[in-house]
C-alpha cells in the first residue's frame, strides 16, 4: 500500500510488512526526499539554507529535515502556476472536472496511506486521521449520488459541479441593448495552510481554486510539511497539468515571498489572528483579495432541557477532537445551573475514560499535541487558570504513555476546568472551560463578549429557543444541538476577528473568482458630442 512512498520513508530492515498489519507504527518512518513540489516533480532548494528537524509528535524524534523555500525557489514555484494557469484556466469545466474527478478517485484509493502519514506528521490517533480523509468530522453525504465516503473525495466531486454555477447574468437593456456578468479566475492562487489538518486544509484551499480555472502555489505549515505534497502527486497522477498545485515548505519568510510577489493573485490562509493580519497588510500592497480563516473562542450554550447525555457528547466533541486542536472548538461551555451538577458528574467522567497513546493504533482516541513548544504553551494555560481560582476537575497534567518508543512524545491529559471567571484566549489545546448561568439573556451577553466569531453552538429541546439564540449569537458557523459538524456542502468561516471570506459550499466561487461585466449596444451611440 505504501509502495508509492518507498522513496520517501525508510523503516528499518528488521519491520516486516504484512498485508494484515499496519505498514507504518510510531518510531519506524523517516522521510528522506525533498518535500518541496512545482513544476510536476518533487524538488529541492537551490540556494543552501539553515534545514529545520520536524519532529514527529508520538515520538518526539526527528522525521524529516525541512528546506525552506527562498526568494529563487518561490519565483520557480510561481512562474510554473503561471505557465499552468494559462492553459488551465482556457479548459472547459467539463475538462476540468475530468481530472478533479480522476484526483478524487486516487485519493479514495489511497486512503489508509494519506490517513498514516498524516498521523506520523500531526501527532492525532488513526481514527480522526481516517475521518480527514474519509468524512471531515463526521460529514454527511448522499452516498446515492456521490459512492464515496471520503471528505476530499466528496469535496472534489462537490466542487467538479461548481462550473455549472460557474456562470453570470443577462439584463435586458432599453432599446434592444443587453449587459451580461461573466466570472473569470483569478490567476495564480497562494494557499497557506495550518498543522492541524494538513491534507484536508490543502484540499479544501486548492479543489475549489482549481475548479474555478485558478492554479496554486501552496505553503503548508513548517510543522506538518509531509502530505500536501502527497497531494500535489495525486494531481500529477491525475493528469492536472505540470505546475498547477505547486508546493513550496518554510515559514514566515517564505510566506512574505508568496504574499508580496506580484504575479500572486490571492492568498488564502488558515491559522492564527496575529499572523492573519500580516497577511492581510502584506496582501493589501498589491491590492490582493484574501481568505482568512483565523482562531476562536467559541461559545457552547447548554440549557436544561437539554438532553444531559447528547449534550456531553457535544461539548467532548467540541472540545477534544484533534487534542483540542481545532479553530472551531467551542472551549466556553455555558451550563444552565440546574442542570450543572449532572452536567460535571458526566462531563469529568467521560473525559477521565479518553485513552491517550499510540496515535496508530485503533484504539487510541487521544494522541500527541503537534509539539513540544506547543504542549508546554498548553500547560502553561491550565496552570495560569488555577492561579486565577479557576478548578480542575481533571487532566491538565503531562501525560508519560508506558510504550518506551513514546515517552519523548507530547502528550497530556485532556483537562476540565470549573469555577472560571476570565475567559478570553484561545488555548488550542485539550482544555474545557465549564461555566455556568441563569437566563438565556445573561448567557447571550457573555457568549458574544469575545473579538472572535468563528463559531457558537446551542443545545435545547426548544426549537424556538434554538433558532433565537442563534440569531443573537455574533458566529459564522453555528449548531444546535450538535457542534464541529463541517459538510463541505457547506459553507465555514467567521465573523470579526475570526476571519473573512468563507470555504465550502457554492459561494467559494464568488472568492476564487472575479466578475467581468459586458455591455453590447444594439443601436447606434446617443453621444453628448
Amino acid at each position: 500500500m505504501l509502495q508509492r512512498l518507498a522513496a520517501s520513508l525508510r523503516r528499518p530492515a528488521a519491520a516486516p510488512l504484512a498485508a494484515a498489519v499496519r505498514c507504518v507504527s510510531s518510531g519506524s518512518v523517516d522521510i528522506t526526499v525533498p518535500l518541496n513540489f512545482w513544476a510536476g516533480k518533487r524538488r529541492t532548494s537551490l540556494e543552501k539554507r539553515n534545514r529545520e528537524n520536524v519532529y514527529e509528535p508520538a515520538t518526539g524524534r526527528v522525521l524529516c529535515h525541512l528546506e525552506p523555500c527562498g526568494a529563487v525557489e518561490v519565483d520557480q514555484a510561481v512562474e510554473s502556476a503561471k505557465s499552468a494557469f494559462s492553459h488551465w484556466s482556457k479548459m472547459s469545466g467539463m475538462e476540468r472536472a475530468r481530472i478533479m474527478i480522476e484526483t478524487a478517485h486516487i485519493i479514495e484509493s489511497r486512503r489508509e496511506e494519506i490517513a498514516e502519514i498524516e498521523v506520523v506528521n500531526n501527532g492525532k490517533s488513526i481514527t480522526e486521521a481516517r475521518l480527514d480523509v474519509d468524512s471531515a468530522r463526521l460529514c454527511w453525504y448522499n452516498t446515492q449520488f456521490f459512492k464515496t465516503k471520503s471528505v476530499q473525495t466528496l469535496c472534489f466531486i462537490m466542487i467538479i459541479f461548481l462550473p455549472l454555477l460557474y456562470q453570470g447574468q443577462h439584463v435586458q437593456l432599453p432599446g434592444g441593448s443587453f449587459a451580461y456578468t461573466r466570472r473569470e479566475p483569478l490567476g495564480v492562487c497562494v494557499g497557506i495552510g495550518a498543522w492541524n489538518y494538513p491534507f484536508q486544509i490543502a484540499a479544501w484551499k486548492s479543489a475549489p481554486a482549481l475548479a474555478c480555472g485558478n492554479s496554486m502555489v501552496f505553503k503548508p505549515s513548517p510543522v506538518t510539511p509531509a502530505t500536501a505534497v502527497l497531494l500535489a502527486e495525486l494531481y500529477a497522477k491525475a493528469g492536472a497539468p505540470e505546475g498547477l498545485f505547486n508546493v513550496v515548505q518554510g515559514g514566515q519568510e517564505t510566506g512574505s515571498l508568496l504574499c508580496h510577489h506580484p504575479d500572486v493573485a490571492k492568498v488564502s490562509f488558515t491559522g492564527s489572528v496575529p499572523t492573519g493580519k500580516k497577511i492581510m497588510e502584506m496582501a493589501s500592497k498589491g491590492v490582493k483579495p484574501v481568505t482568512l480563516e483565523l482562531g476562536g473562542k467559541s461559545p457552547l450554550l447548554i440549557f436544561q432541557d437539554s438532553e444531559v447525555e447528547n449534550a456531553v457528547r457535544g461539548a467532548l466533541m467540541a472540545n477534544f477532537l484533534s487534542q483540542g486542536q481545532v479553530c472551531s472548538n467551542g472551549t466556553r461551555v455555558f451550563v444552565q445551573r440546574d442542570i450543572l451538577p449532572e452536567f460535571l458528574e458526566e462531563v469529568v467522567k467521560r473525559t477521565q475514560a479518553i485513552e491517550i497513546g499510540d496515535p496508530l493504533l485503533e484504539h487510541t482516541r487521544m494522541g500527541a499535541l503537534v509539539s513540544r513548544a506547543h504542549l508546554e504553551k498548553v500547560l502553561s494555560f491550565v496552570d495560569q487558570a488555577k492561579k486565577e481560582g479557576a478548578t480542575v476537575l481533571c487532566g491538565g497534567e503531562p501525560f508519560v504513555p508506558s510504550d518506551p518508543k513514546l515517552r519523548g512524545g507530547y502528550y497530556m491529559t485532556p483537562c476540565v476546568l470549573g469555577n472560571m471567571t476570565c475567559v478570553k484566549e484561545e488555548i488550542f489545546g485539550p482544555v474545557m472551560s465549564v461555566l455556568s448561568f441563569e437566563t438565556e439573556e445573561e448567557v447571550l451577553q457573555r457568549a458574544n463578549d469575545t473579538t472572535m466569531g468563528l463559531a457558537a453552538g446551542v443545545f435545547t429541546s426548544d426549537v424556538r429557543r434554538a433558532h433565537r439564540v442563534v440569531a443573537h449569537l455574533k458566529a459564522g458557523s453555528c449548531f444546535i444541538n450538535n457542534y464541529n459538524i463541517t459538510p463541505v456542502e457547506v459553507p465555514f468561516g467567521g465573523f470579526k476577528m475570526s476571519g473573512i471570506g468563507r470555504e465550502n459550499g457554492q459561494v467559494t466561487i464568488e472568492y476564487y473568482s472575479q466578475l467581468k461585466t459586458v455591455f453590447v449596444e444594439m443601436g447606434d451611440v446617443d453621444s453628448l458630442f
